[in-house]
């Protein structure tokens, strides 16, 4: 892959490009959830190597994306992410975002409806305030004090249990929680929970404009994202597919059948 960088006002922007780009090929945009770097992507961006031209990034304040102070809201990272997509003359890409990264492609979608072809959504959730309970909303600005006081050996193990089912995936988000501080993790951790709740808080439509499909993993654990993506599915009629025996991080644990569905989405949108 070529890494790249994009400067903002706050810092630079890690990013990485197919070796060759074809445009006869579908453009895949990979976008990591909170916490967790371009990484995530590994499986995907093997596979993915000379079938799709593709870009996947570190977000702000994640990974190589340091020091990057927590500043940033939900449409600073679409409007950012749609920058670096001007700049390498990216047009009409399909966003896949696992968690986080599904948060940040629904506020891309909001903000630049027509500039995207497909959107696929990996363990994440709708952004649309009706699916959060008030309660929950309330959690997700609240969850440093709770974070802090686990020790950081204990919160990388759980944090690492709770994202993966396979042993790679669970090796692999131990590794990436392990890039930071037990602090460092704990702020990031925080804003990013605090920016979807404010974004959900806003209610703004975060319609989806475009063919998508929804991945979750059965043994997804985090927080209710299985309720959310059956009641997203239901009243959306976006297709979900359940991948058997994965948890939130199902591109990891079950890396065959989700680059399945992401080639077949993709084959559609060539």
């Amino acid at each position: 892959m070529q890494k790249k960088t994009f400067t903002t006002a706050l810092g630079d922007i890690a990013y990485w490009l197919s070796d060759s780009i074809d445009q006869g090929r579908p453009w895949a945009i990979f976008l990591p959830g909170l916490t967790a770097d371009h990484r995530l992507f590994d499986e995907q961006i093997a596979y993915f190597q000379g079938r799709a031209n593709y870009l996947v990034w570190d977000p702000p304040s994640h990974g190589a994306s340091r020091p990057f102070p927590l500043e940033w809201t939900m449409n600073d990272l679409a409007r950012w992410l749609r920058q670096i997509c001007e700049h390498e003359g990216i047009d009409k890409p399909v966003l896949i975002g696992q968690s986080m990264g599904g948060y940040i492609a629904q506020a891309y979608m909001e903000l630049f409806p027509e500039s995207i072809s497909g959107f696929v959504s990996i363990d994440s959730c709708p952004l649309q305030r009706r699916y959060f309970a008030s309660w929950e909303l309330w959690l997700l600005k609240r969850t440093k004090p709770l974070y802090l006081s686990i020790p950081w050996r204990l919160l990388i193990l759980w944090g690492s249990a709770g994202c993966a089912t396979s042993k790679y995936g669970k090796t692999l988000m131990k590794s990436m929680m392990e890039g930071y501080s037990k602090r460092e993790y704990c702020d990031l951790a925080d804003h990013g929970y605090r920016v979807v709740a404010e974004a959900v808080e806003s209610e703004r439509a975060f319609d989806i404009p475009c063919p998508a499909l929804l991945i979750c993993g059965t043994q997804d654990r985090a927080g209710s994202a299985k309720r959310y993506n059956r009641e997203w599915a239901r009243i959306s009629g976006i297709p979900l597919l359940w991948v058997e025996g994965a948890g939130h991080n199902s591109n990891t644990d079950e890396p065959r059948a989700v680059n399945k569905a992401i080639e077949e989405f993709l084959q559609h949108r060539a």
